[in-house]
């Protein structure tokens, strides 16, 4: 089995007082993604929060290749490693495509590596060499969506952490936006995904992690949990 990139156990970690996360366990493989589903509101996103450092462990532990990440600052995370592509993208609307890009590489201090990495995410997302120029508010969704991977993909990284890439985006703009996830996973990327339905992940994810009131209460092949009508009726209203 491949070491574990990222491991989590018995993480606990909330809001103001009210913990949200209660003892969750999982573990991430090199090479592999990973995908956790559930409900809205039940701690999906809080997950990749607490990961990227920007809610506090509490109780618990978050190793990266063996080494915690528990009580670090969000830059000092990321500068070790784990990459946050959030929900909703976050791009600076009133810069170009090619300066919210750059915009990922502020940690790196080596140039050529910046423009390796540019080449690279120009390679796996041509669209967003057709809109460099462009500003981020006139983009489609979809393309928002792709330029907010890139970004994230700027920052180099080992763990990608991917919050909902398929909200608010029409079918035809989500197959697209998961053309482009399956490339990151044949390139070898190491990737966490948070995702609603888990039959967009059914041929993509090595493993899937259900997640109900800050808990795992299932984890194993998305085939299977596609075949489990009780948890789906359950737990993701069928």
């Amino acid at each position: 089995m491949a070491e574990a990139a990222l491991a989590i156990e018995g993480l606990v970690t909330g809001y103001d007082r009210r913990d949200v996360l209660a003892g969750i366990s999982l573990s991430v493989p090199e090479g592999s993604l990973v995908t956790v589903v559930g409900p809205n509101g039940h701690g999906k996103s809080t997950l990749l929060r607490a990961i990227s450092g920007l809610l506090p462990t509490r109780r618990g532990s978050i190793r990266l290749f063996g080494k915690p990440l528990g009580g670090l600052a969000p830059h000092a995370v990321a500068a070790a490693g784990v990459v946050h592509v959030p929900q909703g993208d976050m791009l600076f609307p009133e810069m170009t495509v090619h300066e919210n890009l750059m915009m990922g590489a502020y940690l790196e201090q080596d140039h050529a590596m910046i423009e390796r990495r540019l080449a690279d995410v120009e390679a796996l997302l041509p669209r967003l060499a057709e809109r460099r120029g462009q500003l981020a508010s006139s983009l489609s969704g979809g393309e928002r969506r792709m330029v907010g991977i890139g970004r994230g993909l700027m920052m180099g990284g080992r763990v990608m952490l991917i919050d909902e890439p398929s909200l608010g985006l029409a079918p035809i703009i989500i197959e697209q936006v998961y053309q482009v996830i399956a490339r990151l996973k044949e390139s070898g990327r190491t990737i966490l995904l948070v995702e609603e339905n888990p039959a967009r992940v059914a041929d993509l994810a090595d493993e899937i992690h259900l997640l109900d009131n800050g808990k795992v209460v299932w984890s194993g092949l998305p085939s299977v949990l596609l075949e489990r009508d009780e948890l789906l009726e359950t737990y993701l209203g069928g």
